[in-house]
């Protein structure tokens, strides 16, 4: 019996020094370092306590951020889960299964595209004089829509966020195929001797089958959209003013450009802290769903 018990701990051993040293270790020095005052340019560092954190808590930008994040959270969440996960069950339909691998790869390519091209390619297509997007509002009568996105502080955060989602839904919709051809014949053949329509077998058997990509792809959605990054950085840099801004670039800004690394770091830390609370609160109701079903 011991011997089992040390040959796991002998197998396990390797792999927890490995996340202690990688995951748990910079987390800790990460919050450590967030109760100084220091610089990357001086080896000399003053103890703040908190108030690293009490005067992020003050900081207008850091709620611009923050409120950035979760409308990029939200967004992301519409398309990229329900709306990917609705394109999924039409592309699996016997109707629209013979064009499948054609739609498939049209709908992925954009996320097999670097997040920087990208970015640049949609910096051209919004431009407001140059641009397609607008060259072509103003062809069918919309002259009218035709704005500064990216230089307007009331859209530049949503024109990046519908970058985001063209670019990403793809993929999330790929792992909603995969599920869904999981999902045994029978039950959709049983579904329609009941007489079930094609929206009442998406909800009482598709969506049910596919609760943990579900969990998946909505947990690393939110998690990637509190994360992200390049998009706004390239397209935007949190402009114009810092309407665009998010807590990456704000956390970037504040380490690289005012080397203020102290400060920087609480906003990495509370940045951890929300993704970690929102992935917990997923899985516990996630959990406390299927504890209901059974």
């Amino acid at each position: 019996m011991y011997k089992n018990k040390w040959s796991i701990a002998c197998y396990l051993l390797p792999a927890l020094l490995l996340v202690t040293l990688f995951i748990y270790l910079p987390v800790f020095l990460n919050f450590y370092y967030s109760l100084y005052r220091w610089s990357a340019f001086s080896v000399e560092k003053v103890w703040v306590g908190f108030s690293n954190y009490t005067h992020l808590w003050k900081q207008s930008d850091f709620w611009i951020a923050l409120k950035n994040n979760f409308w990029y959270a939200l967004i992301s969440v519409i398309f990229q889960v329900a709306v990917s996960l609705v394109l999924a069950a039409i592309l699996e339909n016997k109707i629209f299964r013979r064009f499948s691998g054609a739609l498939r790869t049209i709908y992925f390519l954009p996320s097999v595209m670097s997040v920087t091209v990208v970015a640049l390619l949609w910096q051209l297509l919004l431009n407001p004089s140059l641009g397609f997007i607008n060259y072509a509002l103003r062809t069918v009568g919309l002259e009218s829509w035709a704005l500064d996105w990216l230089g307007n502080s009331k859209t530049a955060i949503f024109a990046v966020i519908m970058v985001s989602q063209w670019q990403y839904i793809g993929y999330t919709l790929l792992l909603f195929i995969v599920a869904i051809q999981k999902i045994p014949e029978e039950y959709y053949e049983a579904a329609m001797i009941d007489g079930a329509s094609g929206v009442q077998q998406f909800f009482h058997v598709t969506l049910p089958n596919c609760r943990e990509m579900l969990l998946f792809n909505m947990t690393t959605t939110i998690i990637g959209s509190f994360k992200v990054f390049n998009e706004v950085y390239v397209m935007t840099a949190g402009g114009p003013g810092r309407s665009s801004e998010v807590l990456g670039t704000y956390l970037y800004r504040s380490a690289f450009r005012n080397d203020r690394m102290g400060y920087a770091t609480a906003i990495a830390t509370v940045l951890f802290l929300i993704t970690f609370a929102l992935s917990i609160i997923q899985i516990r109701m996630y959990n406390l769903k299927g504890t209901s079903k059974t």
